[in-house]
């Protein structure tokens, strides 16, 4: 299955389900992450997420050379000597043996397909919660539409039970398609990364001509429907692509000009490297960015510069 391969609408690659998350909406939330991307950011702090299909995180550290996973392994993509083991990503079919027979633990398969009933079943489990508090479902990734009818179908699930629902998303879709998502959606949380368009090809691997003209429709439509309707715009802050002083004035005006009362609030990202050890656990490690988080300083001139 190629990347960005669409699945059955009835089931989803789910690769993480978040309970007690208290940033991804009002209130308390379970956080669904389902998997594939649109985009290739160099600094993605989740690239497990990237590929729709299920991938097999590996850490090196832990392996003992037992040999286990290569004997068990139906394609042929484990090979073993007595210095290392090595993944053919090209074979790893993402079954998830190799998994189950390590010893160590030092596999973890990242990708599991879940029907409807699955996920709402966990979602479900914390309604109390979600009740007192306002809180319900966020759809995370990757990026949900990626995967649109098995995100349609959680979102109207949500909304037949009375839960709040709330996405993340870069915006990089027709607008059928994120139109008919945010139908079923009270809080948008949307990615702007920067205003310059070949700064953002090269950083993501597309433009954002789509992102941004989706984010004044998305305006438009929130005027129209109210209150019923959140947008929140999200700026990942990344290290020498477009944490400068006017990068983050661009967006600004972008927002204040195009975008209008419409939005609710802006928030800003300081980048996180937490994720940087999954790009050597996916055979990746030269894509490492390799990147160290802006400082508090720096962080407070940003915070002002917004307040202004």
């Amino acid at each position: 299955m190629e990347k960005n391969d669409q699945i059955k609408s009835s089931t989803g690659s789910v690769f993480n389900i978040q309970r007690y998350s208290i940033h991804d909406g009002p209130g308390i939330r379970t956080t669904v992450f389902l998997k594939g991307c649109p985009m290739e950011c160099f600094w993605c702090q989740n690239p497990e997420s990237q590929a729709i299909k299920p991938e097999i995180l590996f850490n090196k550290s832990s392996c003992t050379l037992c040999g286990y996973c290569a004997n068990v392994c139906p394609t042929g993509a484990n090979s073993f000597s007595e210095k290392s083991v090595i993944i053919d990503r090209a074979k790893c079919a993402g079954c998830g043996i190799c998994v189950e027979v390590c010893p160590v633990n030092a596999r973890v398969i990242s990708g599991k397909e879940m029907t409807v009933e699955e996920v709402m079943d966990l979602v479900l489990k914390d309604k109390a919660f979600y009740d007192n508090s306002n809180g319900g479902i966020t759809l995370s990734g990757g990026d949900p539409i990626m995967q649109k009818e098995f995100a349609l179908q959680l979102l109207r699930r949500s909304k037949e039970i009375g839960l709040n629902t709330a996405i993340e998303t870069c915006g990089y879709a027709t607008w059928p398609i994120l139109k008919s998502i945010i139908e079923y959606t009270d809080f948008i949380f949307y990615d702007i990364k920067c205003l310059d368009s070949s700064k953002h090809l090269k950083a993501t691997g597309k433009d954002n001509i789509l992102i941004l003209e989706n984010a004044k429709k998305l305006a438009k439509e929130k005027a129209i429907l109210g209150k019923e309707k959140t947008m929140k715009i999200r700026v990942p802050m990344i290290p020498g692509f477009n944490d400068s002083i006017e990068d983050v004035q661009a967006v600004l005006r972008f927002v204040k000009e195009e975008l209008g009362p419409t939005v609710s609030d802006l928030e800003i990202l300081r980048y996180n490297n937490l994720g940087e050890a999954k790009y050597d656990r996916l055979d990746r490690g030269k894509e490492r960015p390799g990147m160290e988080p802006q400082s508090n300083e720096y962080m407070e001139i940003i915070k002002t510069i917004i307040k202004a």
